[in-house]
């Protein structure tokens, strides 16, 4: 093991009710040692204590260490950033995750429960979860990965994050493809979206309509059209320095959202093309077909 991966630090945090804990229960089937709950203040002892761990055991176990942040610590984010950057300085590389969800799916799963909202107090739950947004708008925009659970299950929000989080080990920058449906909603953890709905939509050729962009007959439909090869060229050569530059900066992942009317044919199709040309030995890929079989 490198001393690269056994110095990883991880910090998973977000909205409640975006699914920390589902987060947590995946990094430790993925061999993390996770502390739920944890102040931010004490991320220096928990890797001390990792260190010292490391030192004194010939053949360890724990290689990864993660720690879930949440609403609970109340006033303890003003110090965060100053921690992870303190973190940074003595050697380590936190990393955060940041799982947000829309205002109507979260509510939605609160109400599923019958619990209030950590901030709700005496006001809506909509009130409690517009004051943790406010209360989290720096955290997220400064977390090397934001992920929108809305549309997602337990298990799909597994599928999603084992190749994001499953080790150091490869690629330096990993991308997630995600194809979706824009009468779906834009993906809120989206670093680059692009529109497919300047092409013909398979779903009005007959032999066409009930298959989707993964069936080959599809794809190669999609890609016949004027405008789909120079799209999907200049795709790849927009991301090229972009990825140059994740690398030297130090940031491993990002998402390119890739959209169509429903999420059915032409960005399932242009997904899977864009993602088989950016691979490399130094960029790896997923796909996330997020609406498929969702009309």
């Amino acid at each position: 093991m490198s001393d690269n991966v056994t110095r990883e630090m991880l910090v998973v945090t977000g909205m409640s009710g975006a699914g920390r804990s589902a987060a947590a229960d995946v990094l430790e089937d993925l061999g993390w040692y996770v502390v739920d709950n944890l102040p931010p203040q004490m991320l220096p002892q928990l890797l001390e204590l990792h260190e010292e761990y490391l030192a004194r055991t010939p053949e360890p176990m724990i290689h990864r260490v993660a720690a879930v942040v949440d609403v609970r610590s109340h006033g303890v984010f003003a110090d965060f950033g100053q921690i992870v950057a303190e973190l940074g300085r003595t050697g380590h590389r936190p990393s955060v995750v940041f799982l947000d969800a829309t205002d109507e799916a979260l509510v939605r799963r609160f109400e599923s429960v019958r619990r209030p909202h950590p901030l709700q107090a005496d006001g809506r739950l909509l009130d409690g979860i517009q004051a943790e947004r406010e209360m989290l708008r720096d955290l997220r925009a400064e977390a090397q990965v934001v992920i929108d659970t809305s549309g997602l299950n337990v298990h799909q929000l597994g599928r999603k994050l084992t190749p994001l989080l499953g080790g150091e080990d490869g690629p330096g920058v990993r991308l997630a493809l995600l194809s979706f449906g824009f009468k779906y909603g834009v993906p809120l953890d989206a670093d680059f979206v692009f529109d497919m709905r300047f092409l013909p939509n398979p779903f009005w050729v007959p032999e066409l309509k009930a298959l989707t962009g993964a069936d080959a007959r599809v794809a190669d439909w999609v890609m016949r059209q004027e405008g789909a090869t120079s799209f999907l060229d200049r795709v790849v050569a927009l991301m090229e320095p972009v990825t140059d530059g994740y690398l030297r900066e130090g940031r491993r992942y990002a998402t390119i959202a890739i959209g169509c009317t429903g999420g059915k044919h032409r960005s399932v199709a242009m997904t899977q093309a864009v993602a088989a040309r950016l691979t490399t030995d130094r960029v790896a890929t997923f796909v996330v077909h997020r609406d498929l079989g969702r009309e």
